[in-house]
């Protein structure tokens, strides 16, 4: 016997079992097609029954109480709607979960995991991506299915960080950025079918990239060493950075296997350089005696060879942000102290912001005060040789170097070990 009537939640709590290998429909007169099913056991299942391209169909809509009546007729509505167009309510939900799952699956979090494991970790400078990756990207579209992020997108987090004043970062962002999508669409398992990067130029969209000509001018150098006295490790590899001039993760990544103390040399292997190529640098006494200040573990309290480490040697320091900004608030104290032993008010004193990177320039930037070829003052920093020479010319201008080198330590010293301001301010009042 068809059952009919308006259904309702005091009417479903009531409703009785099924005879024993029975169960019964009760149809709903508020939503046709649409009723609850009851078993033997007293179980009440919403359903809907209605022919779809010609065949009937009888769908589960869920079970009760665990869906309330008024969210069962919404439901029990649109799987209707759907049979009345020939669209199977079952089929449409199985898809709808495939794409679900999938997108929980290739989240641009997820993906970008990945291309860091398996391409970032290949890179010389893999931390420094990776932390790009992380810090911009992810932060953005962590959640995000990697399908949905558009152009838009990208634009907005370009425009984001230009107007935070990082127009270098952005363009160095826009690169990794776009990397990661032709990455992730040449795995061809991600869904993506075209970069959301394609069609950027950063020149339209960021702006022209001017490069950083920051040096820092004997003041700043001679404070800027008295200020590495107090940051532990961090302090001797900043110090080799400008006596060196080598990039930052070649100096913070030296191995002692790297170093020969004896001959003064340190031999950077192909892997870690920008070059692909072994590159020879002549330690200067200053350098040589930096690292031998620097204690070398041995034995079982050895886990590692890295050199500028904080555990036993197993890992390379990280964090260089931090200590940085603990090298700035020293040097700009030491600079204020000096003004008010000057007379001068130390609260006017500011600190021009400057990287680590432009001790790299500060050095190359001495360089050329110093009698050498400038071919040997650029293969010192490891930057390519013009033309022709990077093919026939295979001479590695070491004593050239290490004269180069030598020199370079020589006019360091003398510029960090002048009287300081306070000083200089102390004799001419005695006088």
């Amino acid at each position: 016997m068809l059952q009919k009537k308006a259904l309702t939640d005091r009417g479903l709590k009531a409703l009785k079992p099924a005879e024993k290998g029975k169960r019964y429909v009760v149809w709903d007169s508020v939503v046709p097609s649409f009723g609850v099913r009851v078993t033997d056991t007293g179980q009440a299942t919403f359903i809907v029954m209605r022919r779809c391209d010609g065949e009937l169909l009888r769908r589960t809509v869920g079970d009760y109480p665990g869906l309330s009546l008024e969210d069962a007729r919404e439901k029990a509505r649109d799987d209707i709607e759907d049979m009345s167009k020939g669209i199977d309510p079952k089929a449409r939900k199985v898809e709808e979960r495939k794409k679900r799952e999938q997108a929980a699956r290739d989240n641009f979090a997820l993906v970008a995991e990945a291309f860091i494991g398996r391409h970032v970790s290949t890179l010389r400078q893999s931390r420094e991506v990776e932390a790009l990756v992380r810090s911009r990207l992810i932060a953005a579209w962590g959640r995000k299915p990697v399908t949905a992020i558009t152009r838009s997108d990208v634009i907005n987090l370009l425009d984001a960080i230009v107007d935070g004043g990082s127009k270098y970062a952005a363009h160095k962002v826009l690169a990794v950025c776009s990397k990661l999508f032709n990455w992730a669409l040449a795995r061809d398992i991600y869904g993506l079918t075209a970069s959301p990067c394609h069609g950027i130029r950063a020149a339209d969209v960021i702006g022209r990239k001017v490069h950083r000509q920051r040096v820092l001018n004997d003041d700043e150098i001679r404070v800027f060493w008295k200020g590495t006295e107090t940051l532990g490790t961090f302090g001797p590899l900043f110090r080799m950075l400008l006596l060196t001039g080598q990039r930052r993760d070649e100096v913070g990544e030296m191995t002692w296997s790297e170093v020969d103390l004896v001959k003064k040399l340190w031999t950077i292997p192909p892997e870690r350089m920008k070059t692909d190529a072994a590159h020879v640098v002549p330690l200067s006494d200053q350098a040589v005696d930096l690292l031998k200040a620097i204690p070398q573990m041995t034995g079982l309290s050895r886990k590692g060879d890295f050199v500028f480490t904080t555990t036993a040697g197993e890992r390379a320091v990280s964090g260089y942000s931090k200590l940085k900004s603990r090298l700035d608030a020293l040097m700009l104290k030491q600079f204020q102290a000096e003004a008010e032993g000057r007379g001068d008010d130390p609260k006017k004193v500011t600190l021009t912001g400057w990287r680590l990177h432009d001790l790299r320039r500060t050095a190359r930037t001495h360089f050329s005060a110093i009698p050498a070829a400038d071919m040997v003052r650029e293969l010192a920093i490891s930057h390519t040789r013009p033309g022709l020479h990077k093919i026939y010319d295979q001479h590695l201008y070491i004593d050239e170097k290490r004269a180069l080198f030598d020199a370079w330590g020589r006019r360091l010293m003398g510029i960090v070990n002048r009287p300081d301001a306070e000083n200089v301010v102390a004799l001419v009042r005695a006088g």
